[in-house]
């Protein structure tokens, strides 16, 4: 297999993890906040906080569960409310501390 081969699929394998994070944060959310209401327009760029899906409260239950189903120790890392803003910033958080945490 050539370099650039190796470098594409670990490219492919990089978004499938991306998007299964994506799809289990999404379904989280969708199962402890929406519990019986429509969850189409939670999109990857569908704003939880302002939309008021999630308030305070729900923010620290979806940390805990991204601490936990992640294995991420959140309580050392810098992280701001923007992190947790929508789906696709919650997915890059996890993408890039997981990074970190497995180097």
């Amino acid at each position: 297999m050539s370099a650039q081969e190796t470098a594409e699929t670990a490219e492919t394998a990089k978004t499938a993890g991306r998007a299964a994070t994506a799809n289990e944060i999404r379904d989280f959310i969708a199962t402890e906040f929406l519990a019986g209401e429509d969850a189409s327009d939670l999109t990857d760029d569908f704003d939880i906080v302002a939309s008021g899906v999630i308030d305070s409260l729900g923010l620290v239950r979806l940390v805990s569960h991204i601490a936990t189903a992640y294995r991420l120790p959140l309580d050392g890392m810098a992280i701001t409310p923007d992190d947790f803003r929508t789906i696709a910033a919650i997915t890059e958080l996890i993408d890039a501390h997981s990074a970190s945490v497995a180097a």
